[in-house]
């Protein structure tokens, strides 16, 4: 209990710090992402119906969860002004909304901000708009309701719509006229889970990282989404999806296209949860690299993998997979999930937990007892096309059971595409080089920095958590305060600090239940 409650002393530092900075472009941006089903946002959307962390029924949802959705300066050998969002690029994993990363992201005029999930497998950015079916907010367990802000090109002095004459308009064929709005539709890999409404632009606010922090602001086209369906209603990206894709209309795209970024961007995944998101680092130069497999249809960040290695066992196999930021866990198709599945069961030591199949989704799962701190497993890692090992870190998942301790390997059999999901990356930072055509790969662990204006912070061994469930999924409001215009960091939006204040509350009452 000591150690969690330090940690959240120690986060309610960072998170004060956040709000205390200045606001002050070119070249590499980031900003704070947090994890979707992390115990930070769980707390905060009511807490009983969620699974208890570390349970079957905890990971079984989030499995599911994959299936529907498919920070720091860090060192960059690159020549250009590293540049942050607009509250610095701290970043934490939110298990309780999805087990992805977020970033808090200040759009419009007045400036409203936004937790959206950063997803690598997808393009549009989108929010919540003028809606017709959204969530709204976040409802504490004390009964307590934090209302999310809500977009409206109405209520946004810099905003405009989208022409269906635009080329960035793919809709064109429902249109009445060309003069019309510009309508958009994105149906996600699970049935009945969408987002639908019309293409906007307005402004994205960034800033440099550096001594002379100014302003960039990059006009940007975005989803005004007036009905969410699906996962969207149920927690799963409650207040808008932040697509990192490879096609034109993502924000990454869009960057490069006005030269306010090159055209590739890094994320930092950190095993205490904490990460970093940078536009326009590519890198460095003694990083692994391997190309993408490039689709003209739909590119996706798709690379191929020439060996699995599990302790001295090699296995020569050739499979392409997808890195997925917004995937939980890694999911493999046959040969390759058997390949690593029977390795790996093979050279573990600890005795194998018998599984009911409606428990968990890891098939492959072993008991340790009380005393042990953890279970001794092979190492793993895979060698990408080029030669270039990618070491996994740390492939277990720990869970609960009654009157057990159960670690498991956390790869679950998919009927599908092969996705390297986020539990592969942590301990990364991993490069999206779309200039290169290349993914690039560095272990770190998220704190190795040129320059910072934010209070550097040692990682604790545990992750933050807090708990969230969805308030409402219905009808239209905006709970934000725009009274405050300018887009500063001292002059974030009432919602926000609202947010943030309530977080940090909820770390009490949570560890003190732990």
């Amino acid at each position: 209990m000591s150690e969690f409650g330090c940690y959240g002393c120690v986060l309610l530092l960072v998170v004060l710090g956040l709000s205390a900075g200045s606001c002050s472009g070119l070249g590499t941006f980031g900003f704070d992402i947090h994890h979707r089903y992390s115990e930070h946002v769980k707390r905060i959307l009511p807490v009983d119906e969620l699974p208890v962390k570390g349970s079957p029924e905890y990971y079984s949802a989030m499995v599911r969860r994959d299936k529907i959705i498919k920070g720091r300066r860090l060192a960059t050998a690159s020549d250009q002004t590293p540049v942050t969002f607009l509250g610095g690029n701290e970043t934490y994993l939110f298990e309780s909304l999805g087990h992805l990363h977020y970033a808090n992201v200040s759009v419009g005029t007045p400036a409203l901000s936004f937790l959206v999930a950063l997803d690598t497998g997808s393009s549009l950015f989108w929010l919540p708009c003028d809606c017709l079916s959204c969530v709204l907010g976040f409802k504490l367990s004390n009964g307590q309701e934090i209302d999310f802000n809500i977009y409206s090109p109405n209520t946004s002095s810099t905003s405009s719509k989208v022409p269906c004459g635009s080329a960035v308009c793919k809709q064109q064929g429902k249109c009445f006229s060309s003069h019309s709005d510009c309508l958009y539709q994105v149906n996600y890999l699970s049935s009945g889970t969408s987002s639908t409404g019309v293409l906007v632009e307005d402004i994205l606010y960034l800033t440099t990282d550096d001594d002379k922090t100014r302003p960039v602001e990059a006009n940007i086209t975005f989803g005004c989404g007036k009905v969410q369906t699906g996962s969207f209603l149920l927690g799963g990206a409650p207040n808008g999806l932040f697509g990192l894709g490879m096609d034109d209309v993502s924000v990454p795209s869009i960057l490069a296209k006005e030269k306010l970024a090159s055209n590739a961007f890094s994320m930092c995944f950190g095993r205490d949860g904490i990460g970093r998101i940078s536009f326009g680092d590519k890198g460095s130069s003694d990083q692994g690299e391997t190309p993408f497999n490039l689709r003209q249809s739909h590119p996706t960040y798709n690379v191929s993998i020439t060996q699995i290695n599990v302790g001295e066992n090699a296995g020569d196999l050739v499979f392409n997979a997808i890195f997925d930021s917004g995937t939980s866990f890694t999911y493999l198709n046959d040969p390759a999930y058997t390949l690593i599945s029977d390795s790996f069961n093979a050279k573990a030591l600890e005795k194998r937990h018998a599984i009911n199949s409606s428990d968990l989704p890891f098939k492959y799962c072993y008991e340790r007892s009380s005393n042990q701190t953890g279970i001794k497993y092979p190492a793993v890692y895979l060698t990408m096309k080029g030669g270039d090992p990618f070491l996994v870190n740390n492939p277990i998942i720990e869970t609960i059971q009654p009157g057990r301790n159960v670690d498991c390997l956390g790869v679950v059999k998919s009927n599908n595409e092969n996705i390297i999901g986020q539990n592969f990356m942590t301990g990364y930072r991993i490069v999206f080089d779309r200039e290169k055509m290349v993914l690039g790969w560095k272990a770190s662990d998220c704190y190795n920095i040129e320059a910072s204006n934010t209070l550097p912070v040692d990682p604790p061994a545990i992750p933050p958590a807090v708990a969230v469930n969805p308030e409402a999924a219905a009808g239209s409001g905006n709970g934000s305060d725009n009274s405050k215009a300018s887009p500063t960091l001292t002059n974030q939006s009432h919602w926000l600090k609202t947010l943030l204040y309530a977080l940090t509350v909820a770390l009490i009452p949570f560890f003190g239940l732990v």
